[in-house]
């Protein structure tokens, strides 16, 4: 996985490469016929471009983890709350979940505790695009292109320009 030591000084990597760098790190598992499931609103993104890259036929699950996050009462109801949509059944399922960056943990906590109020899936990996460490739990990426570090206070976002086209932003809190 490619280390950027520091990405304030150098242009953010090529989101639309690193999804297809992805695929290419999940195609290998997919006899086993993983359902996808990203998170609103670059997972679902992804997940997108993976389902494309891949062929695959079957829907994308889609998932927003507001209302379980455990900061919820903290931080209050995100203004723009996507339903949860997903189009197969996940008892017994081994599912790949998506995302874009993997930082604390907490947002991946909160997806697993939605998704299984869905049913018991028979597995569930995590895919991102970047991990910029900070984990506050034991949690990791099964598939990542990306391993990045960030200064204190800023942060990684993935955007979607009018073109459908992905991209990175970098900002600083």
């Amino acid at each position: 996985m490619p280390l950027l030591p520091d990405v304030s000084t150098s242009p953010p990597a090529d989101a639309e490469a690193q999804c297809r760098q992805l695929a290419e790190l999940i195609r290998p598992h997919l006899h086993r016929h993983p359902a996808f499931i990203g998170i609103h609103s670059g997972g679902a993104w992804i997940a997108e471009r993976l389902k494309e890259s891949l062929g695959l036929s079957e829907g994308i699950g889609l998932i927003d983890v507001s209302f379980y996050r455990d900061d919820f009462a903290e931080k209050g109801l995100h203004p723009q709350v996507k339903p949860t949509v997903i189009p197969f059944d996940v008892e017994g399922r081994h599912l790949i979940l998506v995302d874009d960056v993997l930082y604390t943990g907490r947002t991946t906590r909160a997806a697993l505790n939605e998704l299984f109020d869905y049913g018991r899936p028979a597995s569930v990996s995590l895919a991102v695009l970047a991990d910029r460490g900070g984990r506050e739990l034991p949690i990791g990426a099964t598939y990542c292109v990306w391993q990045v570090e960030l200064r204190d206070g800023q942060n990684l976002v993935l955007t979607r320009h009018a073109d459908g086209q992905l991209a990175w932003r970098l900002e600083n809190a």
